[in-house]
């Protein structure tokens, strides 16, 4: 089977559980005869131009029946964010050429007075769409559904600017359903919890599609709530979840209980949990966390061995050259070494982007955005944009986004090591480092760090600093020379940290900021007079030569 159709059409008549929500339980035979239902009407409503359909709704049965409805009518679904908001919101639907529009009542609210290119009376209420379908009566069986038909545009997450409508056609999304449903057994008793939104390539790529291949059911929670999480687990029986970035640090936040190990999981797969925070995860639950590296373009994936090493994301594939590049000289970068403490020693010969020399795997573009996929496949490569460093064994280490970059004292630094580090700190429930100007130098950055803290604590500055002087693994210039104080850090729909207002903010903003003065120990806390002067030594750096 080669695409998403012929999947759907293998689950005909199935009466197994399918698709699972808080409302309704749907075997997956009657997920296929509703979903045939809706692409019939699909059909009778393309018009001229790209048939893609706009879907603003919450995690549940319906959004996926309407995805699968695309699929066998041949249509293209855009997942729309609902955390975007006005004229940012209105451009991902003009941008993606949308059709049809279906949301709920709080989508309806969002979209009211935005220039969004939709003709009000092709944007559906979740319920108007579900009777014109059933009034239309016609089923659509798929039968002419084709590979390179283009399925999905998924937008990526945003963490360090403007997200970009990924391209994924049926034969992608199938041949990456059986590539996971082996690679992270995947079987047909599975009920496989869904927390992670939707619109997203984590939920769809590592946790729809390959419960789809095998016939496994699918729960819907409408969105991931951290003290939901297990009450969800015992009421669906789920026995594996994806995650994404800080989801599982906010479980772990939520009150411990004796019975927290009564529960049905056997494992969970995603990206960006601490080793600390996995380690943890295993031990109140009992469920074993996957991490793995990979993302919407589908440019190359990496995933942990037995052997990979703690905090490891995991070699490189057989047959597929990866390697950690100078992004300007297209040059490797030198292996990783580190001291007793597992500090790295040469982040600036060995820290660089993360590239497939293989070629660009599933990567099949950007939609109507030439020029971001020409740059992500220059030279036949594919470039993640992604930081990482490979150890001598082979092993590659996530060492942050391409905007998470410090140059600290003519030393090239990531911001992922560091932030790995402080999240130990037991008062930090969250952190993000980020570079801000060096106004004393006029030229490379001073690290900055955004700090969510832990219910009932307070930040001590001489408690932190003499917690760092103890930590064997804390490099000699990682100390943050500001700390913000937030309640909480800016982060994506999936729960990924972005630090693009944080870094254009820098130290001025309405939080509490804690500042430690050059070749000084202790930090003070930064007041208007202060901060007055630092932004003064900052523009008059700018402004003189350099010799």
């Amino acid at each position: 089977m080669t695409t998403i159709a012929e999947l759907l059409l293998a689950r005909k008549g199935d009466e197994r559980q399918g698709l699972l929500d808080t409302n309704h339980r749907l075997t997956w035979g009657e997920v296929v005869e509703r979903a045939a239902i809706r692409a019939g009407w699909l059909r009778s409503m393309r018009q001229d131009g790209p048939p893609h359909l706009g879907i603003l709704l919450p995690n549940g049965n319906d959004y996926l029946i309407w995805l699968f409805a695309a699929a066998l009518a041949r249509w293209t679904v855009v997942g729309i964010n609902p955390t975007r908001r006005g004229a940012s919101l209105a451009l991902d639907i003009q941008s993606t050429d949308c059709q049809l529009l279906i949301c709920d009542d709080e989508g309806f609210e969002m979209l009211d007075g935005l220039d969004h290119g939709v003709e009000a009376s092709r944007v559906f209420d979740e319920q108007g769409s579900n009777d014109a379908a059933l009034a239309h009566g016609v089923a659509e069986w798929g039968g002419d559904a084709v590979e390179s038909d283009l399925l999905l545009l998924l937008f990526t997450s945003g963490t360090t600017g403007t997200p970009k409508a990924v391209r994924c056609t049926q034969g992608r999304l199938t041949s990456i359903a059986l590539t996971a449903s082996a690679g992270y057994g995947y079987v047909q008793e599975d009920v496989c919890y869904c927390p992670m939104p939707l619109f997203h390539g984590n939920a769809l790529m590592a946790l729809v599609a390959p419960a789809l291949y095998v016939g496994a059911a699918i729960a819907l929670p409408p969105r991931f709530s951290a003290s939901g999480f297990i009450d969800d687990v015992r009421h669906f029986q789920a026995t594996i979840f994806t995650y994404v970035g800080k989801a599982i640090s906010y479980i772990l936040a939520t009150p411990s209980s004796d019975h927290d190990l009564d529960n049905t999981l056997t494992r969970g797969f995603g990206t960006e949990a601490s080793s600390t925070d996995r380690v943890a995860f295993k031990r109140r639950f009992g469920c074993r966390l996957i991490e793995g590296y990979g993302s919407s373009e589908g440019g190359m994936s990496i995933s942990a061995t037995p052997d990979t090493p703690r905090g490891a994301l995991g070699p490189a594939l057989p047959g597929l050259d990866i390697a950690v590049v100078d992004p300007d000289s297209g040059e490797e970068k030198k292996r990783a070494v580190f001291d007793k403490g597992g500090a790295l020693l040469n982040g600036n010969d060995a820290i660089g982007e993360l590239v497939n020399r293989s070629g660009v795997g599933k990567f099949e573009g950007y939609y109507k955005d030439d020029q971001a996929g020409n740059s992500r496949s220059r030279d036949g490569w594919y470039w993640s944009g992604d930081l990482a460093y490979r150890d001598a064994e082979g092993f590659f280490f996530f060492a942050g986004r391409s905007g998470d970059w410090l140059r600290v004292d003519s030393e090239n630094m990531a911001a992922t090591p560091i932030e790995n580090v402080l999240a130990r700190y037991g008062p930090f429930a969250n952190v993000a480092i980020y570079p801000v100007p060096d106004f004393d130098a006029g030229a490379g950055d001073l690290v900055m760090a955004a700090v969510e803290l832990r219910d009932s604590s307070e930040f001590d500055p001489d408690s932190f600093q003499t917690w760092i002087l103890d930590q064997d693994d804390f490099g000699t210039k990682w100390t943050p020379s500001f700390l913000r104080v937030m309640e909480k850090i800016d982060e994506t729909a999936t729960g990924k940290m972005t630090k693009v207002r944080l870094r254009n903010e820098a130290w001025q903003c309405d939080d509490v900021v804690w500042y430690r003065p050059a070749r000084e120990n202790s930090f003070h806390l930064l007041d208007i007079e202060t901060s007055s002067k630092l932004n003064e030594r900052l523009e008059r750096a700018r402004s003189e030569p350099k010799t």
